[in-house]
């Protein structure tokens, strides 16, 4: 043990014992050994020898001679200004000198004429060279010695500065009035603290206020509590307490009071990728054009972020708001490898060491991104109600991950991906045309009509601008606290996560997509399918050998069918066959025989369900639904309907349920599945660049030819097909004329029942 460290074992002498802070009742030297006690009475006899060698005890702060230094980092050399550090090296020679003769310390680097006669170790003792030394310094020039720090230098203060050196080494020869403790008010008395603190609470639950009403109600609460006698400080006294304890006081109000509150687990460390992800959304600052009208519109665009690498693993980009379905989506493309684009280089592909792009690749079944991908621990999001409810509960489950809201007036807790909107507006969205600025007074003169960029443009550029240079951009200061002052970049941090951790590659099926869909337990009726929300789905081959069939599944839905509904496009739902456990499509089974149907998602079905039940219609089946349903996309269109005469809210709930339907293609798994060894298949440039033409006129002549395809189905249905006549002479060439029927001829002769 070294010198440090020394316990004092004397009576009432305090020690901290693996984390049990003891007192030293008695003392029994003779015995070597003391008696010990806690402060809820127990007491232990133990020996000097099992404390000196017991690695976890040490003296109590509360009792040690270093228990003022508690609450302060250790002092150092680097504390000392330019000349402090010299005068304190000069004292440090001095000290050497005394010590060893030689004012370097190192005889084998004397300096001239030493060692000198009063200072060699040789022939004279420690006590003789202190008293040298003291005599030598007190025959200075008083104002020198002054002004070198070596005034009134006694045989004592020598013996304390040698302590000093040998504990705390340069830093201990320092005057301590050099490096006193800094901060702190003494001029505050007890009456002017219970005020401050009164105060505080007071103007927690308050609007915010301004410093010096803080000072008016401090001096009020002392006048009226302890009297006018009582002394208060200054405002200027008053406002650097205020600022020492509670902090500037630039916060909201808000998060000021929601700061207060007690913390139940504390604070978290995410040290190894996918621990943390936060998720948000925000509104688009970029105004896009949509593909049915081509009008400007503003996206929503939805943020996956990995907290401890800062990489934006997922995202996606919704027209008007984002559902539940699209979470799950993000949170599914998160745990997927990215896709290389046909137009991105080799310098985008697989960078990260440890494990070979072509095995990446082999697992995918595709060339992969330089984008990290894993199974997300906990998932921070704010209060939204996409967050909270049922279908997403139940993603989480399949994923494995916890969706954990953040503390209601926390922003901090999500403040990372808050800070990457703020950076991607800053390094992105303000060079693209169409920028509508951060809120209504930043905006242009008209960014609508400047606005050129397609929903898929704009997708496709983000998704290349991410892997091209947010992943390889330099931190700066969300550098890592083991290298706070090393160049790293979210591709650095994601590859030295491989050295620490390894990584864990779990791509999961294609499958997935289906699991992640709202689940519905219905039973299979014999002649219309199944019914999922208002609507009959049903297709025979797939149902064939089900069809009022009881399933074998138990608990609580025991004897249904399971089903899954994608929200986003309600022309068809997917039945898992319980044999070969394949997902089948079931389409609606008002869908016209012939032509394509418009796509329409849950508000729409909503809203045809409605206007049905207001108009009293009782369909037998949901073919009556259809021109219904075909009234409300427009499929008449008149001059109410056409776009010039519709309202702005009205063109955008049609190109959001195409844009839904879109989304919802590309996220459903290729039928038939591709092989592992081909790529999946990327929409061209020139498909990209079309998408820019309106496509109004293409959708209602969708609508015009499924009203035709209905029509045509229903004419049939209701008398047979008319049949041609028979060609001219047609009975000439089939029969001889000549040749009389049989019949005829037993009819006039007669027949043996004629006679009598």
């Amino acid at each position: 043990m070294t010198a440090a460290a020394v316990l004092d074992l004397s009576p009432g002498a305090g020690l901290v014992l693996d984390g049990t802070e003891w007192t030293v009742e008695r003392r029994e030297p003779h015995l070597g050994r003391v008696q010990l006690v806690k402060d809820d009475g127990t007491r232990e006899r133990m020996t000097f020898r099992f404390l000196a060698n017991h690695p976890q005890c040490r003296p109590s702060s509360r009792t040690s001679a270093a228990g003022a230094d508690r609450g302060r980092q250790r002092k150092a050399s680097e504390d000392l200004n330019a000349g402090q550090l010299e005068l304190t090296e000069l004292r440090m020679a001095h000290l050497l000198e005394v010590a060893t003769g030689f004012r370097s310390g190192d005889p084998f680097h004397p300096g001239p004429g030493e060692p000198r006669a009063e200072y060699d170790p040789a022939t004279t003792t420690l006590t003789e060279r202190r008293h040298a030394k003291v005599a030598e310094l007190a025959a200075l020039d008083p104002a020198h010695a002054k002004l070198l720090g070596l005034s009134s230098v006694g045989y004592r203060t020598l013996i304390r500065w040698e302590n000093a050196r040998r504990r705390f080494g340069l830093v201990g020869c320092a005057d301590d009035r050099w490096l006193r403790r800094s901060g702190g008010t003494r001029t505050v008395s007890e009456e002017v603290r219970e005020a401050v603190l009164a105060v505080r609470e007071e103007t927690k639950r308050m609007a915010k206020v301004s410093m010096r009403t803080k000072d008016r109600m401090i001096r009020q609460y002392v006048r009226e509590e302890f009297g006018p006698e009582t002394k208060v400080p200054s405002y200027d006294t008053l406002r650097r307490l205020w600022q020492e304890w509670f902090g500037p006081g630039g916060a909201r109000q808000r998060y000021a009071r929601s700061a207060d509150l007690p913390e139940s687990q504390g604070h978290v460390l995410v040290h190894r990728p996918g621990q943390v992800v936060a998720l948000d959304t925000t509104v688009l600052p970029v105004m896009v054009r949509e593909h049915v009208f081509g009008d400007p519109v503003k996206m929503h665009l939805t943020l996956a972020l990995d907290v401890c690498t800062h990489s934006l693993v997922a995202f996606r980009l919704t027209l008007v708001s984002d559902t539940s379905v699209d979470v799950a989506m993000v949170l599914r493309d998160v745990t997927m490898p990215l896709p290389m684009r046909a137009d991105w280089g080799e310098d985008l592909e697989w960078p990260y060491p440890g494990l070979p792009a072509a095995v990446v690749a082999e697992f995918a079944g595709h060339a992969v991104a330089g984008l990290p991908f894993f199974t997300p621990e906990t998932v921070t999001t704010d209060h939204g109600s996409v967050y909270r409810n049922h279908h997403l509960v139940e993603v989480e489950r399949v994923l494995g991950c916890q969706v954990l809201p953040a503390r209601v007036l926390r922003p901090t807790d999500k403040a990372a991906v808050e800070r990457a909107f703020g950076v991607i507006r800053q390094l992105l969205f303000e060079h693209l045309v169409g920028y509508t600025g951060v809120d209504v007074a930043d905006r242009g003169a008209d960014p609508a009509a400047d606005a050129v960029l397609t929903a898929d443009q704009l997708e496709h550029l983000i998704a290349t601008w991410i892997v091209a240079v947010w992943q390889k951009r330099k931190l700066g200061e969300y550098a890592p606290a083991w290298d706070p002052d090393g160049s790293h970049s979210p591709n650095s941090l994601f590859a030295a996560s491989f050295a620490q951790t390894g990584f864990a590659m779990d791509i999961p099926s294609p499958e997935l997509f289906y699991e992640l869909l709202p689940a519905h337990y219905v039973r299979i009726d014999k002649r219309r399918g199944v019914k999922i929300r208002g609507l009959w789905y049903d297709d025979p081959d797939v149902l064939r050998d089900y069809r009022g069939e009881l399933s074998t599944r138990g608990g609580k839905h025991k004897g249904k069918w399971l089903i899954r509904r994608d929200p986003r496009d309600r022309r068809q739902v997917f039945f898992q066959d319980p044999i070969s456990h394949a997902w089948h499509p079931l389409p609606w089974t008002g869908m016209p025989q012939a032509g394509q149907m418009p796509a329409f998602g849950d508000a729409r079905a909503s809203a045809l369900l409605a206007k049905a039940a207001a108009a009293g219609l009782k369909p037998q089946s949901d073919t009556e639904l259809l021109p219904v349903l075909l009234e409300l996309i427009g499929s008449n269109i008149p001059v109410s309907k056409w776009p010039s005469q519709m309202k702005k809210s009205q063109r955008t709930e049609h190109a959001r349920e195409t844009h839904q339907a879109r989304a919802a293609q590309a996220d459903r798994p290729r039928v038939p599945a591709a092989p592992a060894t081909q790529p999946i298949p990327v929409p061209a440039a020139a498909e990209q660049e079309a998408a820019t033409v309106l496509s109004w006129p293409g959708r209602a002549r969708q609508t015009q030819e499924a009203v035709a395809g209905e029509r045509r189905r229903r004419r049939e249905a209701a008398r047979p097909a008319p049949v041609p006549p028979p060609e001219l002479g047609h009975s000439f060439r089939t029969r001889n004329v000549f040749v009389l029927p049989e019949d005829d001829l037993e009819e006039d002769r007669g027949g043996p029942d004629d006679a009598g």
